[in-house]
């Protein structure tokens, strides 16, 4: 993992103009008022469950290693759990990119970036040992539920 080049994108991306319509980028994907970058994955399906376990235990430890990068810059936070927002849409329209990422992570790291207008988070995707397991970056303009 390359930290310095992980913190150089989500520094990019609290100021890269977000596009109109939702697609691909050079870094994931994006949609009005959100980027999403995969900074790290296994580019495919993990072998087996045991396999899994050991992608994401080692995603989450570089999800915290940004964490700390982070930290440094934009202040401590306590963690995010996206568990209870995954429940709330059940009954609510969870804005973008907040319902894509709490169906895909259990928690994240999440900051009010100041003087942006935006928010970053950090998350490891791929719940369920049949999922690609990925460190992803969210940059939004859309305050989270």
């Amino acid at each position: 993992m390359n930290i310095a080049r992980h913190v150089a994108l989500v520094d990019e991306l609290c100021y890269r103009p977000f596009p109109a319509e939702y697609g691909p980028s050079d870094v994931g994907f994006e949609g009005p008022g959100h980027h999403v970058a995969v900074l790290e994955g296994e580019g495919g399906p993990v072998d087996g469950p045991a396999g899994w376990a050991v992608a994401v235990e080692r995603l989450e430890k570089d999800r915290d290693a940004l964490y700390a990068a982070l930290a440094a810059r934009w202040g401590e936070v306590d963690p995010w759990n996206l568990r209870t927002v995954l429940l709330r849409t059940a009954r609510e329209e969870i804005p973008e990119p907040w319902a894509w990422l709490s169906a895909r992570a259990g928690v994240a790291w999440l900051w009010e970036v100041r003087g942006t207008g935006r928010w970053a988070a950090v998350a490891v995707t791929g719940r369920d040992p049949g999922d690609v397991p990925q460190l992803v970056a969210v940059v939004t303009e859309t305050v989270p539920p």
